[in-house]
């Protein structure tokens, strides 16, 4: 698993290498250009919106977003990737910090209309995931959503055929989206919704039940 050096040091080819392995439509990227439209035009819906983006890394999605007008707040842990974002976003308010220990207290009482991470969460186990939505749903206004595309599975065999289809090329280390897990975990929290991008890449939405 890469720590925040190693995306510092990736930070440069990251852009390339994922779009690479999106038009090759291998994992882990397959879907990703896809996956990212499909995020930005569910934004663009209430846009001007205030948006936290978790893993903000180089910046590619929020960049857009922030062209058309939204606010945007990037949290992310490799501050060559946050020197890349803030070149291209010098109005964007950037943190430095690592999401794995929750949120930065820059961002205590802080309230907004999305929040979205992209390839950044699967980084947490699933304890840890459940626990930190939990924390995010207390940052979302009351209409907001919080929207999360990652590598990602409808259910535990789709995992499973994927990961044999990969062989060696499949990472242990990281913790896969599993959205009928999830939705049984969170279920009397939020409300949820999944789409399937690609064989490995979904986006999960997650709103506030209708009775909060």
């Amino acid at each position: 698993m890469l720590d925040n050096h190693g995306f510092d040091l990736w930070a440069n080819g990251y852009d390339k290498s994922v779009d690479i392995t999106d038009e090759k439509d291998l994992y882990p990227f397959a879907g990703y250009k896809n996956l990212m439209n499909a995020v930005y035009n569910a934004i663009m819906v209430k846009c001007p919106a205030k948006i936290l983006d978790i893993g903000i890394g180089t910046g590619t999605l929020a960049l857009k977003l922030y062209e058309s007008g939204n606010v945007i707040i990037g949290v992310d842990f490799s501050s060559e990737m946050l020197n890349q974002s803030r070149a291209k976003m010098p109005n964007a308010t950037l943190i430095q910090y690592d999401f794995s220990k929750g949120l930065p207290c820059e961002l205590s009482g802080e309230k907004f209309d999305f929040i979205i991470s992209t390839y950044a969460l699967h980084h947490l186990t699933d304890i840890e995931k459940i626990e930190f939505i939990q924390t995010l749903l207390t940052h979302l206004n009351s209409a907001g959503t919080i929207i999360i595309g990652d590598v990602g599975f409808q259910n535990r065999e789709s995992l499973d055929k994927c990961k044999i289809s990969c062989g060696n090329e499949w990472d242990d280390e990281e913790f896969y989206f599993v959205y009928s897990e999830l939705w049984g975990k969170l279920l009397s929290h939020c409300t949820m919704m999944y789409h399937q991008i690609s064989h490995c890449a979904g986006i999960l939405e997650i709103s506030h039940s209708p009775t909060e």
